[in-house]
């Protein structure tokens, strides 16, 4: 287990995984929504709470019935951005997560953000239409990790990236206390062995280490059977009772590699994407959708940064992306 971080692997992992109104990067991942996530992580035995997608608050408050022992009922809309809990919606609605004790509470929350547009730091001033709310129960978290799988360059495979410090912004972490990231390489063929996975929920702190190794290991089966691109687990939490449990989630996938997946290919959600970038697909077309009014088409990050400050300085709204994600990359670490 490599006990440093790669920080620039961290943000791209970060960026990757949202889409922030002031970057645009080129689309190629699948993403779901959270609600599917977790039907995706119940399907290969890992843990996660109880619950499931509602559309108008009598549906909300029947699924909350079916859960008569929870000590809380969380709300969560469902939209393809971060930031959820500190949004507002267009109607004046603060929030896109709620708690509640009763399931007959749950009703009203459900009302407020179904049908509703919920805007957050990611997503802009346009926000995103939430058609559905997550429903179910609030888990008893004594502790919160972090655990990604993801591809990188460097180990030329996958790596797992974790942290004791969970629940919050993991490129926040890597910048303050970089000690507190593990990077674990593995086998994409046979998967991370039981030692590593053991090892590695040891430095996690984990109470019940066999437990957590198991839960890591499923995560990194569902990374590879399915090809997705990043499963990312925030937090991956160990409940007051010992258990553990991915109390949150999000799943990126390949999509050329959707054809195998036909059942991952139905989970896309046109809503959450530019209508743009929707129509061209259709078309097997690749768009990408930019801000800014004047496009520039540039061979070498180098000359594409002089450019757009030229742009910019004389009056032009630089436009915030081009022909290379490679590029876009090299422009952030350069930024930095």
């Amino acid at each position: 287990i490599e006990e440093h971080t790669n920080f620039a692997m961290l943000s791209r992992l970060a960026k990757t995984a949202s889409r922030t109104q002031a970057t645009q990067v080129p689309k190629r991942f699948l993403n779901i929504h959270e609600y599917q996530c977790k039907e995706l992580l119940r399907k290969v035995g890992v843990a996660t709470q109880r619950g499931d997608q509602a559309v108008s608050g009598a549906e909300a408050v029947s699924i909350a019935q079916e859960i008569p022992d929870a000590h809380e009922y969380v709300v969560k809309a469902q939209v393809h951005t971060g930031g959820r809990g500190k949004g507002t919606f267009k109607n004046g609605f603060k929030g896109g997560v709620h708690f509640c004790e009763k399931p007959e509470q749950v009703a009203p929350l459900v009302e407020s953000m179904v049908g509703q547009t919920l805007v957050t730091k990611q997503t802009g001033d346009a926000g995103a239409p939430v058609a559905k709310v997550f429903v179910g129960e609030a888990v008893p978290i004594a502790e919160e990790k972090y655990f990604a799988v993801l591809l990188d360059r460097k180990h030329n495979g996958p790596i797992i990236v974790a942290s004791p410090k969970g629940g919050m912004d993991i490129e926040a972490v890597a910048e303050e206390d970089p000690d507190a990231i593990f990077t674990v390489p593995f086998n994409i063929d046979n998967g991370p062995t039981s030692q590593q996975l053991e090892e590695l929920a040891v430095k996690l702190g984990f109470s019940d280490v066999k437990m957590a190794a198991d839960q890591m290991g499923r995560l990194c089966d569902l990374f590879t059977k399915y090809d997705s691109t990043m499963v990312e687990i925030n937090p991956l939490a160990q409940l007051t009772d010992g258990r553990v449990l991915a109390a949150d989630s999000k799943i990126l996938f390949d999509d050329n590699a959707l054809f195998r997946h036909p059942d991952i290919a139905a989970y896309r959600d046109p809503s959450q994407e530019d209508s743009r970038e929707v129509a061209a697909s259709e078309h097997d077309l690749n768009y990408i959708g930019l801000d800014g009014n004047i496009g520039c088409l540039v061979n070498g990050a180098g000359l594409a940064m002089a450019t757009m400050d030229i742009c910019k300085l004389y009056g032009g709204e630089r436009p915030m992306a081009h022909s290379a994600q490679h590029s876009w990359l090299q422009q952030q670490c350069h930024l930095r």
